[in-house]
């Protein structure tokens, strides 16, 4: 009661059924919040397991993998590449046998690609896409396809690549020289250090959903879907309002909350890693405001978080918050984000820069 329905052009009026009714609850229902925090874990591991949205490492997941990575294998010598899985590889030249032997001179941080540079400029990119986790183990450990992709020897330890499931969506790209890597690179702005005249101009750029226009790697470096629906609950926005639409006073607050999340959740993952190698890379944080916890109360006013789902994409908002009171309609928004959302993560992924 006293909760209205978004009837406007950009949602109408049709209200998903509660996780009870569902067959499946993409995510843990609210009564999980009663059990241990080993088992809520578990129930959202089960989910997003059979869901393809929201679980690709974003910024702040891939600068302490880089943090950690540094401390590892910056100066070393890179011994042997190993790749078990024919479906990692995507580039034929510069064969991949032409970094073995090199020194690691640096890594870098495209997007939500991490790029491990050789000694003349020779790069290996790796994008985890969904499933796909690093490992450092001991030297020389043994990999098959069905445990690990690849595994990159040094002296003193392996680098592994997993990746969960049956699907094969991560990818090794082999390049030289700024050009190669730039052709990687979607060209997205870079939230951190960009001032809010740079963010202002890139969000505005064209008229698209708060959520695509945060989660477009053409626009932003990094953001996926978990830490922007942090974002946009700590801005206090809409995820359906039309970036265009914005008043100057919305796009600060959101340029503030977009720097300041993603700066939060990179100081909390590098101090949960303690200097060790980060092995809990996860969608799913208990400290999380609203992404993961449809039915759970917000933190900030209690209301129960609410969720819109359009094909392999789903959005955690409160609906006190960020909408007004209005529950926005899985059907409705349809129409509008048709023409807005790609249909698969792997199309959003692979959206490389625009023309200029």
């Amino acid at each position: 009661m006293g909760k209205t329905v978004d009837r406007s052009p950009e949602a109408t009026a049709l209200i998903r059924p509660t996780p009870d009714d569902l067959p499946f609850s993409p995510h843990m229902p609210p009564t999980a919040g009663d059990l241990p925090r080993s088992q809520q874990q578990l129930l959202y591991a089960c989910a997003t397991s059979c869901q393809d949205g929201g679980i690709v490492p974003e910024l702040p997941d891939i600068v302490v993998y880089i943090e950690a990575l540094e401390a590892r294998i910056l100066n070393q010598r890179l011994e042997r590449v190993r790749v078990a899985s024919p479906f990692l590889l995507r580039t034929a030249t510069p064969p991949l046998q032409c970094v073995e032997g090199r020194s690691v001179s640096e890594l870098r941080r495209i997007g939500k690609r991490i790029a491990i540079g050789l000694e003349d400029d020779f790069w290996l990119v790796l994008h985890l896409m969904i499933a796909g986790r690093l490992h450092w183990s001991k030297p020389g450990v043994s990999i098959t396809p069905k445990r690990a992709l690849a595994a990159m020897d040094f002296a003193h330890g392996s680098l592994l690549l997993t990746e969960a499931g049956t699907q094969r969506r991560a990818s090794l790209h082999v390049v030289q020289g700024e050009d190669g890597l730039q052709a990687l690179d979607p060209g997205g702005l870079e939230v951190l250090t960009a001032d809010l005249e740079s963010f202002a101009a890139r969000l505005t750029s064209a008229n698209h959903t708060l959520k695509r226009a945060m989660t477009d790697p053409r626009l932003f470096s990094g953001v996926g879907n978990s830490y922007s629906d942090e974002i946009l609950h700590r801005a206090q926005l809409s995820p359906v309002s039309l970036t265009q639409r914005l008043a100057g006073d919305d796009i600060a607050r959101l340029h503030a909350a977009t720097q300041t999340v993603l700066s939060e959740w990179t100081d909390r993952l590098r101090a949960e890693a303690h200097s060790g190698f980060p092995e809990n890379v996860t969608a799913f944080r208990e400290e999380m405001a609203v992404h993961g916890k449809y039915g759970q109360p917000c933190p900030r006013c209690g209301t129960k978080v609410q969720r819109i789902r359009y094909a392999n994409n789903e959005t955690n908002y409160c609906p006190t918050c960020q909408t007004g009171g209005k529950l926005l309609a899985d059907r409705g928004l349809s129409r509008l984000m048709k023409q807005d959302w790609p249909r698969t993560l792997e199309e959003l992924e692979s959206l490389i820069r625009k023309s200029t």
